[in-house]
């Protein structure tokens, strides 16, 4: 399939992430096709130029409904832009970053382009971890993945996040309500919420958060940093077709249009080419 491609997102207080966010969709898809909601008025507005930025009014929701919230925004923002001719429209937290295996010696967009067309697809989740013991605090002026070299394989972040129609995701973008998924190949969502574990804190110290019921939330995920601490990791490329398997076939029941997760701590070694990707 041909056509454009845009990416969206809804952001507040997404610190590093969000220049990282406008940097990497913008060079691989162009700036003037992002759309970035700003969550409140009370936000500073980002060094995005020819980005499409939106400004909204603050509610204060909890994390249930804000989720709820942002997907519902997200998916009538898509639906907008397929009225427009796009024909792809790709949907993320500001943390979070679909990548194509340089394997295949493709760019995003054309790697993307290259897919079979289905209503949606979902790139294998790592969710990116500071070894404690290894790795030193994140430069954010040099690229992430020069600097973070494990992850877990994630069903959570395994993401329904490309649709090329109009479709309605559910919470976090974690299904496309009504339709099946299906993991492409070579893609991967990267997400760096807990790339650094001095970034992770000052984020999960957050009042506004914590008012907004995260903190049960933020602790599980701070969990990852023992887990990838104490963890012995495996190679990556001898994890990754296994689990894209694994997620399809072992889906919870409650949930068939979601991955199932992957047995024991699932923390790899991500491969030498990966470096500079991010």
């Amino acid at each position: 399939m041909g056509g454009k491609i845009a990416a969206i997102s809804c952001v507040r207080d997404g610190g590093i992430f969000t220049g990282k966010w406008i940097a990497h969709y913008g060079g691989a898809l162009g700036a003037r096709n992002l759309h970035l909601f700003l969550d409140g008025k009370d936000q500073p507005l980002p060094q995005a130029p020819g980005v499409n930025l939106t400004v909204l009014e603050h509610q204060k929701l909890d994390r249930v409904a804000g989720d709820k919230a942002r997907a519902a925004r997200l998916s009538d923002k898509a639906a907008e832009l397929f009225a427009a001719g796009y024909a792809m429209v790709i949907a993320t937290d500001i943390d979070e970053y679909l990548v194509a295996d340089p394997a295949t010696g493709l760019g995003l967009a054309d790697y993307l382009l290259s897919l079979p067309a289905r209503p949606c697809w979902s790139a294998l989740g790592l969710d990116v971890v500071q070894h404690l013991e290894h790795e030193t605090a994140l430069d954010p002026t040099r690229p992430f993945l020069d600097q973070r070299r494990f992850a877990q394989v994630s069903a959570r972040y395994t993401k329904a996040s490309v649709t090329t129609r109009p479709l309605r995701w559910g919470s976090g973008m974690h299904r496309v309500k009504g339709r099946n998924f299906r993991i492409a190949p070579d893609l991967f969502l990267i997400h760096a919420g807990m790339i650094d574990a001095g970034i992770a804190g000052v984020i999960g110290r957050d009042a506004t958060r914590a008012e907004a019921g995260w903190s049960g939330h933020q602790a599980r995920r701070e969990a990852l940093f023992e887990t990838v601490r104490s963890s012995r990791p495996r190679m990556a490329d001898e994890v990754f077709a296994k689990a894209r398997r694994r997620m399809s076939l072992l889906r919870p029941v409650y949930a068939w249009n979601k991955p199932g997760r992957l047995p024991g701590d699932a923390v790899v070694v991500l491969p030498e080419r990966f470096r500079g990707l991010l």
